[in-house]
């Protein structure tokens, strides 16, 4: 475990009862450091979908935090994700973005290993080890545990956390509107084209709060909605679907996961966006009439950005995206977003969504432009001698989150806040830095795994729907 800095999180730095939190937790090295340890080690990352690696010996190289991973198929069709780096001296196995290759060979000394992490080739294994290297001691480092959920690849350094779908609890009826197929089939998605990376200066929790359910900031956006870049060409979204919703925030205090999301009346379809194809506008009509009939009430969700804890944000609608933020040291974050569609999403589908993911999200995209603008400026204003003295607020709406919320016999799980009068709320990004301070204090999982003192109800069985 790395050394304790002198700082108290939980009601210290991040004090939930007046809704402040200190500055310091997004520049100060030390505790970056700390947080390396604490939540990046302990906690499930996202790494890659199963889409991207269909055939024995297709590899993709991802990242776990600050660590180089390798997800993989071994030749006999099973997924591993292991440490992209040479148990002999530390070099990266595997140097390329993607691609297909029986074994990982290392290019400073030539340690070479299977796809099932095994080492299998040693130079001069005779000569200069006479033989009495272990291979089967030094195969590559493969995580503690690993979890396909519905194509999406999870894993965690921690043999000591709970199973996938107990980390994930309830919210998996939230992360299920961003990855089933717009018609209500499960899973049935694919990555769309590669991985957009990038790096941005600034603390990878700036991004992460932003996606948790930042309602406030539409004033940065002001210019992309006159554009019109939305399906409809009248905003960023659909509007009009949107418009006539109830608009919600959720969270899972115990878990640290929130999103927002729009509940459409009972009897209520959306109306059709994409009006500029008439094939696609079919295809998204035919999909939502599909999704309210396999669903029924619950096909009234309509998903909006969130975060699963710590790193991975979602965006289930309009576009519908996946992105991790990778730090990379207290002032930087590597950002990689992935972009889903349907498996048998027809061709001009598919066309017509990649060209609107493209304008609306990534380095290119014209909203995220806006918002990595204010988490530049925002880090920055973290690192001043003097501004380093005062905290930020994050006291809006506090306390008026309830649970057992429903609308129209629609029960929603975990703590709600309607924001449809409210307008916004900062009960989402409060309960980040909630769960945040929790992995930063707490010892071990039996300090995390709340829920496990409490009833099945409340243990986070996955909701039926």
């Amino acid at each position: 475990m790395a050394q304790d800095t002198p700082y108290t999180f939980t009601n210290g730095l991040v004090n939930m009862e007046e809704g402040h939190i200190s500055r310091e937790i997004f520049i100060n090295e030390a505790i970056y450091r700390q947080e390396q340890e604490q939540v990046f080690t302990r906690a499930w990352l996202f790494v890659g979908h199963e889409s991207q690696i269909p055939q024995p010996g297709d590899y993709f190289n991802s990242c776990m935090g600050e660590e180089s991973v390798i997800l993989c198929r071994d030749r006999m069709g099973e997924i591993h994700v292991f440490l992209n780096s040479c148990r002999h001296r530390g070099m990266k196995v595997c140097r390329y973005d993607s691609g297909n290759t029986p074994v990982f060979t290392c290019p400073y000394h030539g340690w070479s290993f299977a796809t099932d992490g095994k080492l299998v080739g040693v130079p001069f294994f005779k000569e200069a080890y006479h033989e009495q290297l272990d291979k089967s001691q030094w195969g590559l480092i493969e995580v503690a545990q690993l979890y396909n959920y519905k194509g999406m690849i999870w894993a965690t350094w921690d043999a000591t956390a709970p199973p996938f779908p107990e980390y994930l609890g309830e919210f998996s009826l939230f992360l299920d509107l961003c990855i089933d197929a717009w018609d209500g089939r499960e899973g049935c998605t694919q990555v769309l084209g590669g991985v957009q990376k990038w790096l941005i200066p600034c603390n990878w929790k700036f991004p992460a709060e932003n996606f948790s359910g930042d309602s406030y900031h539409n004033i940065s956006h002001r210019s992309v909605d006159m554009v019109g870049i939305g399906p409809s060409g009248t905003g960023r979204r659909d509007r009009r679907e949107l418009n006539m919703s109830r608009r919600l925030h959720v969270s899972f205090p115990e878990r640290g996961h929130q999103t927002g999301v729009y509940v459409l009346p009972r009897d209520e379809v959306p109306p059709v966006a994409y009006q500029d194809s008439s094939i696609v506008a079919e295809y998204f009509r035919h999909c939502e009439a599909e999704r309210h009939r396999r669903k029924k009430e619950w096909g009234r969700l309509i998903g909006s950005p969130g975060e699963i804890f710590p790193s991975t944000a979602l965006l289930p609608r309009q576009p519908r995206s996946i992105a991790v933020w990778h730090p990379r040291g207290p002032h930087q974050t590597e950002v990689w977003r992935w972009y889903l569609v349907d498996q048998d999403a027809p061709q001009e589908v598919q066309d017509y969504l990649r060209a609107y993911y493209m304008r609306y999200s990534g380095p290119a995209g014209m909203t995220e432009q806006d918002d990595m603008e204010n988490w530049n400026y925002a880090h920055a204003a973290s690192r001043g001698t003097i501004a380093r003295r005062y905290p930020y607020n994050y006291s809006q709406g506090l306390g008026y989150e309830v649970r057992d919320f429903s609308y129209q016999g629609l029960p929603i799980p975990g703590l709600v806040t309607d924001l449809t009068e409210a307008k916004s709320s900062e009960d989402n990004l409060r309960n980040f830095y909630r769960r945040w301070a929790a992995f930063m204090d707490a010892k071990s999982w039996d300090e995390l795994a709340t829920w496990r003192q409490g009833t099945k109800a409340e243990a986070g069985q996955p909701a039926s729907v």
